[in-house]
C-alpha cells in the first residue's frame, strides 16, 4: 500500500495537470499579457525526471514536481519553462534543490525560467522564497515565487471564482488537527466545499477532478464517515453515484504497480552490468543510478563464502 505521502504526491500531480490554467491565473492575474494560453501547454515529466539532482536520496520530505512549456504572448517561438514544486514540510535544503533545477534547466533548454514553490504545510511562512551563496566576492541571489495555502483566508478561496482556489481550500481541510469530533468537522468542511463547486457553475470535468482531490486529500478517520458523505453529496447533486470514489485509488494502485517494476528493472540492470565486469562507477553511470545503490545492491547479491 503506498505511504500517505505518496499518494498526496500523486493526488496533487493530477490535480496540476487539470487546474495548470486556473492556476496560473491565480497567481499571476494579468498572466494572459505574457503567455498565450490559447496554443496550450506541455507538461515535461520525462523530462524533470531526468534532471532530478539526487535520485537515489531518499528525504524525509516528498516533492511533487511539474515541468511545464508555456508559450509566451509575443507570437515568437520562444517559450518559457515554469517550475513547481509543492512542498508539505520544513527541509533546509529546498531552497537549493530550487536553485538546482534552475540551472540544470537553463543549461539544458537554454530558456527563460519561472519557478513557484507551493507550501502546502502548516510550516509554509517559515520556508524560504530564495537561496543565496557567498564566495570570495561573488554573491549569488535566486529567487522564486512562492505561494502559501495557510496565508489564504476560507472566505476569500470559498468567494473567488477560479477552480484552483477551491483546490487550495481543499487542501487547508487536511490540515484540520484531530480530535473527538475531527470526523464530524471534516465531513461538515467537505460537504460545504462540494456545494461550493457546483454552485460556481465550473465545468463538470473539472469538478469532478475537485471532488476526488478532495476525497481523497482529505480523509476521514472512520469508513462510515465516507458513506455518509457519499449519501449527502447524491442529495446535493440529486444524483446517485455523483462520482466514482474509486477512480483516484486505482491510478494510486496503478502508480505504485508502475514505480515498483521501475525499481525491478533498474535491479535487474545493474545486476546484468555487474556480471559483465563493469565497475561499480560505470554500472551507477550506464544504468542511472547512484554509486551508493550498485555498492549496496552487490553487496546484498554476493554469494556467502563456504568456510573451510
Amino acid at each position: 500500500m503506498l505511504p500517505v505521502r505518496r499518494k498526496n504526491d500523486i493526488l496533487w500531480k493530477g490535480i496540476l495537470e487539470v487546474v495548470f490554467e486556473d492556476l496560473l491565473r491565480f497567481i499571476f492575474p494579468d498572466i494572459d499579457k505574457e503567455l498565450d494560453l490559447g496554443r496550450g501547454f506541455q507538461f515535461l515529466d520525462k523530462e524533470l525526471s531526468e534532471m532530478y539532482p539526487e535520485p537515489d536520496k531518499r528525504s524525509q520530505t516528498r516533492f511533487v514536481d511539474k515541468l511545464v512549456k508555456v508559450y509566451m504572448r509575443n507570437g515568437s517561438e520562444r517559450w518559457m519553462l515554469l517550475h513547481i514544486e509543492v512542498q508539505g514540510e520544513k527541509d533546509p535544503e529546498f531552497a537549493r534543490r530550487m536553485f538546482k533545477y534552475y540551472y540544470r534547466i537553463l543549461d539544458r533548454y537554454d530558456m527563460p525560467v519561472s519557478a513557484l514553490a507551493i507550501f502546502s504545510g502548516q510550516d509554509g511562512e517559515k520556508m524560504p522564497d530564495r537561496f543565496e551563496d557567498h564566495c570570495l566576492g561573488t554573491h549569488s541571489i535566486y529567487r522564486y515565487n512562492t505561494l502559501c495555502i495557510t496565508d489564504y483566508p476560507d472566505e476569500v478561496l470559498a468567494a473567488s471564482k477560479n477552480p484552483f482556489a477551491i483546490v487550495l481550500l481543499a487542501a487547508k481541510k487536511a490540515l484540520i488537527k484531530g480530535g473527538k469530533d475531527l470526523d464530524k468537522e471534516l465531513l461538515k468542511q467537505k460537504l460545504l466545499i462540494a456545494k461550493l463547486l457546483y454552485q460556481k457553475g465550473f465545468e463538470k470535468g473539472k469538478i469532478k477532478t475537485i471532488l476526488s482531490f478532495l476525497h481523497n486529500y482529505v480523509r476521514f478517520t472512520k469508513p462510515e464517515t465516507n458513506r455518509i458523505f457519499r449519501r449527502q453529496l447524491d442529495k446535493i447533486t440529486g444524483k446517485k453515484n455523483t462520482m466514482d470514489f474509486f477512480e483516484q485509488v486505482r491510478q494510486l494502485r496503478y502508480e505504485e504497480a508502475e514505480e515498483i517494476g521501475r525499481a525491478a528493472e533498474k535491479k535487474r540492470m545493474v545486476k546484468r552490468l555487474l556480471t559483465r565486469k563493469f565497475s561499480i562507477k560505470e554500472t551507477a553511470s550506464i544504468a542511472g543510478v547512484s554509486v551508493a545503490f550498485v555498492e549496496k545492491l552487490k553487496k546484498a547479491t554476493k554469494k556467502p563464502q563456504l568456510a573451510k
